[in-house]
Order: structure tokens, then C-alpha cells, then sequence
């Protein structure tokens, strides 16, 4: 139900997101959004002055108190996508300086659920049935986990109660023989929810049970991002000297992976901090001693729990492949026109490509494998719902956490491609530059790596050889090895991408192509 009168007067925001403004503009929110997980959204960054709910228009926008909280939040939003209960969510500066709301029955709601996250800000509340470690409130969450038969990771519990909220900070550490951590989460208000839904939960089926309590601390002091500890508001923090282990505990640790339903912070490969160890499945192999399909409370996908215990009797080999989450695609949809290389070229834009396989009885359907997790979201969160040679892609994350290569001898008629060791991958460098410039698709690309003997008229000509049609074009004034050219939609635009990237331009020139921000 859209509200009234906030509908008509907010109509949405149809300008240039770039001015920066103390309001946030929020879209693409699932239905049942409801307010404290948007405000949930800015609290990392500073305090939240005001919120309207659009629910018809499933948008949201959120005043935050000054204008550099703001514009943290945005940076931060536009690297790492917020996904709320599976759904990639959006934003960008509303053009609306302040929030003028007025006493409709969702303005009442919105208003409450800010002063009661300001009030436990403030400490000016206390928060009834809270009996936890020091007897109250506090965003710390101290957590014990109990018969560990398996182990636990910092990734994992990050997954876990990013159910309930934005995760800020985590330190894991080992005491009285008990594998312990500490979650900050924003405000005492998600800790209390997180801590009332989780308390003797299980991760894994029957085992690792977690015993939760508040913490006397209310703020942690991260020095380092590693395995042990994390501060997911500072993605610049050094690794210190606790580097990942090789052991096979360490390794099959982070092979578990609980599905998270708010994953605002994916950090891992994407900016610089050190791998977690993947494992790839050997195909046929069982769980000694563990019954198949025997599923943890909070949903460990089996194949990574098989894994994970494969690994740790020593069986497989070791890949530094993901980062943080399920790095395989389901893309469906597809157009028979669509090939391997344009999943190479088209995803590509988003993370590197590993292995792609069209399904052999549902050819409109394929599965991609990413370099990492972050990378998956990433393309997912970009490309889902944009148009290739006419159809509506879907994406989503696959079941499967490899993509299998076939059986030496049995082809599988070119049906599996690996792209492991392409020359084309953009982020194979830690912290890769190329991470900064992601963009959603546009209609305007922009071009680098032109050779000095290769003009607008050549650009314009090869680009409109493929059927499409060019409205503009332009050389950066400094530098003429890239220029940006904008097509006749977003749809031509993708298809030019994957036809034109990596074109052999003479000299020793091949053609880079990506989406742009900017418009000619």
C-alpha cells in the first residue's frame, strides 16, 4: 500500500545522483521492508535525522545528520551492494536537501522506530527481558560456541548475524578451551534481536551450539582485518601477522558457509584482505561418519559441509577461490544466441570469471563461477534484470558451489568452458584499481587502451557495424587512449560491450570496454 499524500510528493528522484545531499535515496526494498532494517542501513555511518517510507514504490529515503555521513555511506554502499533478505538494494543522493514528513499513520510508524534506536543510541532506555552477561543492554554480543565437532569462522559467524543487521566489528579468540568471539553490531536493539533468535542455535546439525550473552564492553577495538578479527568499517586496516593457516581445520572451516540473508559488507576479495581457502569438490566423495542430507538449523549448504570434511581428512586439493559466500551463478533466461565468452566479457565487468556451463537440457539456463563471493553479489546485484539479445536476465546464486569440469575423456560438447587462467580477468591484483570504477550498466561505455592511430570516426564506425546506434562520442581532453561512446539504449550498449571488448585495434592494441558513470 503506497502512503497517500508521501507518494505524490516524493515522486522519486529523476536526476543526476552525484550532487551529494544529507538524504539518501533507497530503492529496490523487498515488500516487507520494515523501517528499523532501513534505518539499520545508515546507523554504521552516523545518526539517522529522519526517514519516509515509500512501500508502494518499495523505495525508502533516509536523512542522515550531516552531509559527510552521507556521502561515507554512499562511497561504502557503492562498492559492497547491501542485500536485504536476498534482495540487492540501491541508492544514491536524493535531490531533496531535508526530510519535510507529516503525521500519516507510516510517518508515525517510521518516527517511533527512530526514537527508539536514538534512545538506545543515547543510553536513555533500557530494554526489558535483557539478562544477558553483565545484566544489560549493549551492541556487543559476547558468543560461546559448544560442542564444536566442526569449526567455526569469523566468516561464518559474520554470515550468520548479518540475519539480524549490519555486523560492524567481530574479534574471535580462544578461552577456557572454548572458541569464543565478540559482535558489535550498531545498536543494543539488533543485539537484543539477534541474541533472542540465536541463543542455543545450532550452526551445523547437531553441533557447534551457540550460547549468547551481552557483553560488558559496548565498543571493540579492531587493530587488524585477518582470520581472527575484522572492522567492516575499515576496509584500510592492515592483515597484522595472523595470515590464514594452511592447516586442514583452518581450510575446512572456511568451506562452511551459512547463507546470510543481510550481507552488507562482502568484503573479502574485493578489498585486499587475505583469502579465505575454498575447497573444490572431488566429485563422489562422502561424509564419514555424518548421515547424508543431515542439515545445520541455520542451513550449511551439504556440498560445502562434504567439503569441508573432505578437506580435513587430508583428501583434496587447495584453491584460494572464495572470499566470503557462494561465488557460483544461476543465470536463466538466455538467449541461444548467448555464448560462453559473452558471460567472460559481460560478468567479467564485475569480477573474474572462472568457469562457465551451459546446462545441456535447459540451454536458456548456465551456471557461472566467480572468482569469489564478493564478485558473485556483485554481478548479481548489477546485471539481474537486464536485457541480453532481447530477454530479461535472471540471476541468482546457485546451489552448487563449483562448476565441474567433465571427466578427462568424456566431452561434454563444449558445453564447459574454464576461463581460470584467461588473460582477461580485471581483478586478479589484490585491491585492483578496477574495483573503484563498477558500475551498473549504462549506455555509455567508456573505452581505453586506443592506439594513437585509431580515431572517433573508426570507434564510431566499428561500433555501429554490429547494428547498433551511436548518439555521441568523446576523447578524454588529457588522455586520447580512452574516450567514452554512448549508444542508443542500455540494452545495445551491453551487446556492444561483449562484442567489442578485447577487439584487436592493430598495434598491439586490444580494445578495454566498461560501463560509465558519466553521459557525453
Amino acid at each position: 500500500m503506497a502512503n497517500g499524500n508521501d507518494s505524490k510528493k516524493f515522486k522519486g528522484d529523476i536526476r543526476s545522483p552525484g550532487v551529494p545531499s544529507r538524504v539518501i535515496h533507497v530503492r529496490k526494498l523487498p515488500n516487507d521492508i520494515n523501517e528499523a532494517e532501513v534505518i539499520s542501513l545508515g546507523l554504521p555511518f552516523g545518526k539517522v535525522t529522519n526517514l519516509l517510507m515509500l512501500k508502494g514504490k518499495n523505495q525508502a529515503f533516509l536523512e542522515m545528520n550531516t552531509e559527510e555521513s552521507a556521502q561515507t555511506m554512499v562511497s561504502y554502499y557503492s562498492s559492497v551492494t547491501p542485500v536485504i533478505r536476498n534482495h540487492p538494494v540501491f541508492m544514491q543522493y536524493s535531490n531533496h536537501k531535508e526530510l519535510k514528513t507529516d503525521n500519516s499513520p507510516n510517518q508515525v510508524r517510521a518516527q517511533a522506530a527512530l526514537q527508539a534506536v536514538n534512545a538506545v543510541q543515547t543510553g536513555n532506555m533500557s530494554l526489558s527481558g535483557v539478562d544477558g552477561g553483565s545484566g544489560a543492554q549493549s551492541p556487543v554480543l559476547r558468543v560461546i560456541v559448544e560442542n564444536l565437532f566442526y569449526p567455526v569462522t569469523l566468516d561464518v559467524l559474520h554470515q550468520i548475524f548479518s540475519k539480524f543487521g549490519t555486523v560492524l566489528k567481530i574479534i574471535t579468540f580462544t578461552k577456557n578451551n572454548q572458541f569464543q568471539a565478540l559482535v558489535q553490531y550498531s545498536d543494543a536493539v539488533t543485539a537484543q534481536h539477534a541474541r533472542l533468535s540465536l541463543d542455543g542455535q545450532n550452526i551445523y546439525n547437531a553441533c557447534c551450539t551457540l550460547r549468547i550473552s551481552f557483553s560488558k564492553l559496548t565498543s571493540l577495538n579492531v587493530k587488524y582485518n585477518n582470520d581472527k578479527s575484522r572492522d567492516y568499517t575499515r576496509p584500510d586496516l592492515p592483515t597484522g601477522d595472523s595470515q590464514p593457516s594452511l592447516d586442514p581445520q583452518t581450510v575446512a572451516a572456511s568451506a562452511f558457509t551459512a547463507p546470510g540473508i543481510i550481507s552488507a559488507a562482502p568484503y573479502a576479495g574485493a578489498h585486499g584482505f587475505p583469502p579465505t581457502f575454498a575447497i573444490q569438490q572431488a566429485a563422489g566423495l562422502s561424509l564419514p561418519g555424518v548421515p547424508a542430507g543431515a542439515l545445520a538449523s541455520l542451513g550449511v549448504p551439504g556440498a560445502a559441509a562434504a567439503a569441508a570434511a573432505a578437506a580435513a581428512a587430508g583428501r583434496l586439493g587447495l584453491s584460494s577461490m572464495s572470499a566470503g559466500g557462494n561465488s557460483v551463478l544461476l543465470v536463466s533466461n538466455l538467449n541461444p544466441e548467448a555464448h560462453h565468452t559473452c558471460f567472460l566479457y559481460f560478468e567479467g565487468v564485475y569480477g573474474d570469471v572462472m568457469r562457465v556451463k551451459i546446462l545441456f537440457n535447459k540451454k536458456e539456463n548456465a551456471l557461472v563461477q566467480m572468482a569469489d563471493g564478493t564478485q558473485a553479489q556483485l554481478a548479481m546485484s548489477h546485471l539481474n534484470g537486464q536485457k541480453l539479445h532481447g530477454q530479461t536476465l535472471r540471476i541468482t546464486l546457485s546451489k552448487h558451489t563449483t562448476v565441474q569440469l567433465p571427466r578427462e575423456g568424456h566431452e561434454d560438447q563444449g558445453l564447459t568452458k574454464d576461463y581460470s587462467s584467461s588473460t582477461l580477468h580485471r581483478f586478479k591484483k589484490p585491491g585492483s584499481k578496477n574495483y573503484s570504477n563498477i558500475y551498473s550498466p549504462s549506455s555509455t561505455l567508456h573505452l581505453s587502451n586506443i592506439p594513437p592511430s585509431v580515431g572517433e570516426e573508426d570507434l564510431k564506425e566499428l561500433f555501429q557495424s554490429s547494428g547498433a546506434t551511436v548518439k555521441g562520442f568523446k576523447f578524454f581532453q588529457k588522455d586520447h587512449k580512452m574516450a567514452l561512446i554512448q549508444m542508443g539504449s542500455v540494452e545495445e550498449a551491453i551487446e556492444s560491450l561483449i562484442e567489442f571488448h578485447n577487439h584487436d585495434l592493430g598495434e598491439n592494441h586490444h580494445l578495454r570496454v566498461s560501463f560509465s558513470k558519466s553521459t557525453i
